[in-house]
């Protein structure tokens, strides 16, 4: 269960080749300030006495005597228990630590971990930038209508294994997927629809609380929740970053009577009867209590869901839109988006 709380989330630079000059550098200038400053400390401080049981010609910090200390396997298994800025802090040690943490199997393992997903297929960037665009605090409205967000939460992540997925504000157990020919007449029935040719792999979801999308007043208190869900990659494209993709409304619909919350999931189709989906419909165990008026989620490997309780109102007006990889590409974005009447 997730709800809106400070995300606090580390700022991972985005200039890798500033990142490695500045490793090279920091490097370099150990390497010939090091004896000088030795000599400075030394002059001021006591002499130094040599051990008796160690040898000068055996130091530890030698890495050409020392294979425990600079041994490639014994840090790479202790690699995979760091986050991402201790991995960075580390790179900068030194030359071979840089070199050892540029290693891709290492990102992957450390984005897959702070996912907690299972292995993805085949990735087109770099497992680095990968984690990158995941933890380094953005989210889509940074890019687009920054002067309409309010605040949000990051709740997860979680996968398609099949490109179809099923859109939905109905979070009953008697769900099922609809068969009619349009998207209007699926809604108008089940409040739900099936969405074709989705970007299979690892997918982001985050709640987004953005002001009124009606209106420009300053004055108007009108919110609306929006479930926002992207694959992991969108954000490093050239299509997202130039701003020619961009976000298509599919459907609409309105609910014309007071509604208990403000609800919406995504699902795998392949997956939606799996067991662990079926935690999504234990509303009991995620949803929150009478008269608590906090963003609720709920994420499983295959799927997602949010909800938020809501006091008396006219009802609510429910619109569903995706981002494509270019025309006729495959959905890299989901939105469903809800607002009171």
């Amino acid at each position: 269960m997730t709800s809106f709380k400070n995300h606090q989330v580390f700022k991972f630079s985005r200039n890798y080749k500033k990142w490695k000059e500045l490793a090279v550098q920091i490097t370099c200038e150990r390497r010939s300030e090091g004896s000088r400053e030795m000599g400075k400390r030394l002059r001021r401080d006591r002499s130094v006495c040599t051990c008796s049981r160690i040898s000068p010609r055996q130091s530890p910090v030698d890495p050409q005597s020392s294979n425990f200390c600079y041994e490639a396997d014994i840090w790479t298994a202790i690699m995979k228990f760091l986050d991402g800025p201790s991995l960075m802090m580390l790179g900068l040690t030194n030359k071979w630590f840089y070199n050892l943490v540029m290693d891709e199997s290492i990102w992957k393992f450390s984005c897959l971990r702070d996912l907690q997903v299972p292995e993805s297929e085949k990735v087109s960037f770099k497992w680095m930038h990968i984690y990158s665009s995941a933890f380094d605090g953005s989210h889509s409205y940074t890019f687009r209508q920054q002067e309409k967000h309010i605040d949000w939460m990051r709740i997860g992540a979680f996968s398609f294994d099949s490109p179809q997925a099923l859109l939905t504000e109905n979070l009953s157990t008697s769900l099922r997927i609809p068969k009619e020919d349009n998207v209007d007449k699926m809604l108008k029935s089940h409040g739900s629809f099936v969405l074709k040719n989705i970007k299979t792999g690892i997918w982001i979801a985050d709640l987004q609380l953005v002001r009124c999308p009606v209106c420009d007043l300053n004055s108007c208190d009108g919110t609306m929740q929006v479930l926002d869900a992207r694959h992991i990659e969108l954000f490093l494209n050239q299509g997202y970053q130039d701003g020619s993709w961009e976000y298509q409304l599919v459907g609409s619909h309105d609910i014309k009577q007071s509604a208990d919350g403000a609800s919406g999931a995504i699902f795998d189709i392949k997956h939606l009867n799996d067991s662990s989906t079926s935690a999504i419909f234990g509303l009991s165990s995620w949803v929150g209590k009478p008269k608590d008026w906090q963003p609720k989620a709920m994420i499983t490997y295959h799927a997602v869901a949010v909800n938020t309780n809501l006091q008396k109102n006219d009802g609510l007006h429910i619109k569903y839109h995706i981002m494509r990889a270019g025309v006729d590409g495959e959905i890299v974005s989901i939105r469903i988006s809800q607002q009171l009447l």
